[in-house]
């Protein structure tokens, strides 16, 4: 349930009309709240407004139709130019980076100030009437609308500087990056020197891996997809509670981020039972699990290592040619996979209280992320001197960190693909030769660790 909570809660959030819808309804809230204030203490008969304004029926209804005619307008604008923005983001950027600035909180307060406003002044209209022995003008909520347009005119202002800002590249990789790192802190929240970082020291250090497990006994059952999209959450807690009251061992073949087709297996329950699961033990496990329309970074923590992969490629492109963007993602993917380093990642299996195997899941690894970050980076930039260098120079950064042999491997791969690619794309010697001597330097990061993972270089 917190799963899906959470999700829908990511969905909320990168949507442009939940937090205007939010403050509309406040404002309505607030319109009636003020004109019954206006009306039960009589503030239409003080004359402290009088110090401000002083104003008839006619008078407040032309105040507030001029600020209601100012702000649908001004709400125009800044929509236009929003979307003007987000095309430049898209074309720039690429498509999954529009769902950053469409979950920008500052742009959704924009547009819902501009038009609470203009609903605020339509309804305080309403309430000015000069029918009957003795004209009523709420002097309180015209006054809070002078007050709003004032602000407004602020709030105008600080929108042009944001989204001017807020579209420049150094910006966009800055904010991403930014993004990256709370999903770190939040996926990979164990350091190495965290008591709780291995649980196969403790809970895990007598179990077999998941390639050694016979589970040949038991009976497999898939449970189908009934539909294609992206596997976006899965509710592990959830799973392994099911898991557990039906004595079932449950293979879940992707993790967030794959793209599951309709009809193919999305889970496998094995058990010791022949007869085949219910249409509703199916429905409870496929419940546990989110499919949508697109990838979310809600727990795929390379969902947002793939979109700073994106600004770089983009930036290598002959249409855009801006290599400086792309060393500038090299060096922010560099500083997440060091702290990539000193965290605990997941394990293959999950076993109950009792010690029993219960989840086998396909986890995240470090060598998966180091591949979906710099892979096609090097492919892309293979051509390019800089960029081949400021990789390597980051994988030297890396290596002076690795923790275990699966990092060491994955640093030492992506090194020797570069400088393999390098030898082949690049004619001139020099260029060559500098990439060379990058590479002598992330191997000599990594020299230390020889011994303990004994491993042999190519050395240049």
């Amino acid at each position: 349930m917190k799963t899906r909570l959470l999700n829908f809660w990511e969905t909320l959030r990168t949507s442009f009309w939940f937090v205007p819808a939010l403050m509309v309804c406040s404002t309505v809230a607030l319109s009636f709240l003020l004109i019954y204030i206006d009306k039960r203490f009589q503030l239409s008969t003080h004359h402290i407004f009088g110090f401000f304004y002083e104003v008839g029926p006619e008078g407040a209804r032309l105040v507030l139709s001029t600020i209601a005619n100012s702000m649908i307008t001004v709400a125009g604008v800044a929509f236009s130019i929003t979307i003007v923005a987000l095309t430049l983001a898209s074309s720039q950027f690429g498509p999954r980076m529009l769902r950053n600035f469409m979950k920008d909180t500052g742009n959704q307060v924009v547009l819902g100030t501009f038009i609470s406003t203009f609903i605020y002044c339509l309804l305080v209209i309403r309430a000015v009437h000069t029918s009957g022995e003795q004209d009523f003008v709420p002097h309180l909520s015209v006054s809070f609308s002078l007050v709003a347009a004032l602000f407004n005119v602020g709030v105008l202002i600080y929108f042009i500087h944001h989204i001017s800002s807020s579209i420049q590249a150094e910006q966009v990789v800055a904010s991403v990056y930014q993004e990256l790192e709370s999903h770190i802190d939040l996926f990979f929240p164990d350091t190495l020197d965290d008591k709780q970082l291995d649980r196969s020291k403790e809970q895990y250090a007598n179990k077999p891996l998941v390639s050694s497990l016979d589970l040949s006994h038991l009976h497999g059952y898939d449970v189908c997809s009934p539909h294609s999209g992206y596997l976006q959450a899965v509710d592990e807690i959830a799973l392994l509670e099911i898991a557990e009251n039906n004595d079932w061992v449950i293979r879940l073949p992707y993790r967030a981020g794959c793209f599951v087709t309709i009809g193919g297996c999305l889970v496998t329950v094995m058990s010791n039972d022949k007869e085949e699961i219910s249409d509703e033990r199916c429905r409870l496990v496929f419940n546990t699990l989110i499919l949508g329309g697109q990838r979310t970074p809600e727990q795929d923590v390379e969902f947002t290592i793939n979109q700073l992969v994106e600004i770089a490629v983009r930036a290598l492109s002959p249409g855009i040619n801006d290599p400086f963007t792309a060393l500038a993602c090299i060096d922010r993917l560099g500083a997440a996979l060091c702290r990539l380093t000193r965290r605990g990642f997941p394990p293959a299996s999950v076993y109950d209280d009792a010690g029993n195997i219960r989840l086998i899941t396909k986890p995240v690894t470090f060598l998966g992320i180091a591949n979906s970050a710099f892979d096609q980076i090097r492919q892309y930039g293979v051509s390019s001197v800089a960029v081949s260098v400021r990789l390597m120079e980051t994988l030297t950064r890396i290596a002076e960190q690795v923790a275990n042999k699966e990092q060491y491997d994955a640093v030492k791969r992506q090194a020797d693909m570069i400088i393999s690619a390098s030898d082949k794309a690049l004619s001139e010697q020099n260029d060559i030769a500098d990439i060379k001597q990058c590479y002598q330097a992330c191997i000599d990061a990594l020299r230390p660790f020889d011994d303990k993972y004994r491993h042999p270089h190519n050395v240049y």
